[in-house]
């Protein structure tokens, strides 16, 4: 190393070159997950390991920008442990403000006094304001009636913004702090990330049909039997969409829509995606139960020129072919040119991760910021 281009810092004990901006992080708080810097430079991305920062010392962790980096004129960053779920904080739990600089080359000393976990803790004035929109709302399709609910921006009162919207299947299990099963806590995440100024959407919660919540979530002639699921679609699509886009201030644009569940709600909104993408441009599956369609067809015609942004998970504590079958899931959506940018389809696998809603409620915030705020700078 040329030693006239160098100068060393003693207390960690590493060589910094003068080219380049280096930057220096200390923190109260340690452990094995490993440390990223992200900001405005990389679209706010979380876990780009472009900018994984290298662990020097005890609590202490390095990152040098290349001496030809194109620089914003004001670098604006964060630090996280992987997400916004585990995202820096104060010592009192608040969230710490963009960190900022106009050097291109030197030293930068930062210090982390804390980090979230799983996205808490939150603030009790961030919560989205949930709203049932009816005990009984009419489903013509099906002869039927059910419970369906709106969470709404936090603010939504005081603003004249429009929002995207995402429909979400059992809604039982999304907020509800008695269900048998635990819940998503989707109202907590939410809670969260409005705060990071990266939540700012509608969630549509539609209550599953209790006994009958297989057979209408099971699209056509499955390995379960004869299913109900093309008229449930046609009724998300058709009667409830078009009611909530004349009632509330939405974005009705299908880049501003989505529709989502897990398991059986993870299938039934893949068909409804895989059917309707003139209307749904976004689809968050989750554990899907692949398994009742083993020769699931994909129709090219329906193929939209705009693209679907898809983002699936599935654990590997859930099923011995719940891995197998969503990562071929994935190369289907890719062949047939449904998905025609590979950018396009996330594919996160946590290969502890159970068939539980403790897991789903963890992926919720990653799929969404990813689905609908990944360009947007916190």
């Amino acid at each position: 190393m040329n030693t006239d281009n160098t100068t060393f810092t003693q207390e960690l004990n590493i060589p910094i070159l003068n080219t380049g901006l280096h930057i220096i992080l200390t923190t109260d708080e340690d452990d094995a997950r490993p440390v990223y810097i992200s900001g405005n430079f990389n679209n706010w991305r979380t876990q780009d390991n472009e900018f994984l920062m290298e662990k020097i010392g005890n609590r202490s962790y390095h990152y040098k920008f290349s001496h030809d980096f194109d620089y914003p004129e004001m670098l604006l960053y964060k630090f996280t442990k992987g997400d916004w779920s585990d995202v820096e904080i104060n010592s009192h739990g608040n969230r710490t403000e963009n960190r900022s600089t106009f050097a291109h080359t030197g030293i930068q000393k930062e210090h982390v006094e804390r980090w979230r976990k799983n996205w808490l803790p939150f603030k009790q004035s961030f919560l989205p304001q949930v709203q049932l929109i009816s005990d009984e709302f009419e489903i013509p399709q099906l002869n039927k009636t059910r419970k369906i609910w709106a969470l709404l921006p936090h603010d939504y009162d005081k603003s004249s913004e429009s929002y995207p919207v995402m429909y979400l299947q059992d809604a039982q299990n999304l907020f509800n702090e008695s269900a048998e099963f635990g819940n998503w806590e989707i109202d907590k995440k939410l809670a969260v990330m409005s705060e990071y100024k990266i939540g700012k959407i509608i969630i549509i919660a539609i209550e599953h049909a209790e006994e009958d919540r297989i057979k209408e979530y099971n699209v056509g002639k499955t390995v379960l039997g004869k299913g109900q699921g093309k008229k449930y679609i046609r009724f998300v699509t058709d009667t409830l969409k078009p009611y909530v886009d004349c009632n509330f201030r939405t974005k009705k644009e299908r880049e501003f829509t989505g529709i989502g569940g897990s398991s059986m709600g993870g299938l039934v909104s893949i068909f409804s995606g895989l059917r309707n993408p003139e209307v749904y441009g976004k689809l968050m599956i989750f554990s899907p139960s692949l398994w009742v369609v083993p020769e699931l067809k994909i129709n090219t015609e329906k193929s939209n020129s705009a693209d679907t942004k898809i983002y699936l998970y599935a654990g590997g504590d859930e099923s011995i072919k719940m891995i197998e079958h969503i990562k071929s899931f994935k190369d289907s959506l890719i062949s047939t040119g449904f998905v025609k940018e590979k950018s396009n389809i996330n594919l996160s696998i946590n290969k502890q991760g159970k068939h539980s809603e403790t897991y789903w409620s963890d992926e919720f915030p990653k799929a969404i910021e990813w689905l609908f705020f990944n360009e947007k700078e916190v």
